[in-house]
């Protein structure tokens, strides 16, 4: 009673946490920033020993300073599957590896099924169930 007098949100203890230090906060980051750059150190230096140095999709060639443009792309889409042979990957620029992603993505909306099942999932039903009836009766 006193909390909703007062005009304060009453929370249990057990359900709030201690925000973190700023310490903890920069040593977290840090954490995440350094496995971040392993992970994607490891597979593309290896996959820039393996393929040449061109891109995969358009096939310009990169050298020098610009060859951080190539990135290694991961054809199966999964970033934890890098297996040593390397044949999951291929190396594309930025250009052709942001249409890439682009296209994966407008994939799962137009090929994930049927048009009525997914129209169905998102509870808006298929807007095209009764296009041939409507068809038919304009005709008419």
């Amino acid at each position: 009673m006193l909390a909703a007098r007062s005009g304060k949100k009453r929370t249990s203890m057990a359900n709030k946490k201690a925000p973190m230090t700023q310490a903890e906060r920069a040593k977290m980051l840090g954490e995440l920033r350094r496995d971040v750059a392993q992970r994607k150190s490891s597979y593309r230096v290896r996959a820039l020993k393996m393929y040449p140095h061109i891109c995969a999709s358009c096939g310009r060639e990169f050298e020098g300073k610009r060859l951080k443009e190539l990135t290694v792309h991961h054809k199966d889409h999964n970033h934890d599957n890098n297996s040593s042979d390397g044949s999951n990957w291929e190396l594309l620029c930025l250009y052709c590896h942001d249409h890439e992603h682009e296209k994966q993505k407008d994939g799962k909306y137009m090929n994930a099924g049927s048009a009525s099942v997914q129209f169905e999932e998102s509870g808006f039903g298929n807007p095209f169930d009764n296009l041939d009836s409507m068809m038919e009766q304009d005709e008419n």
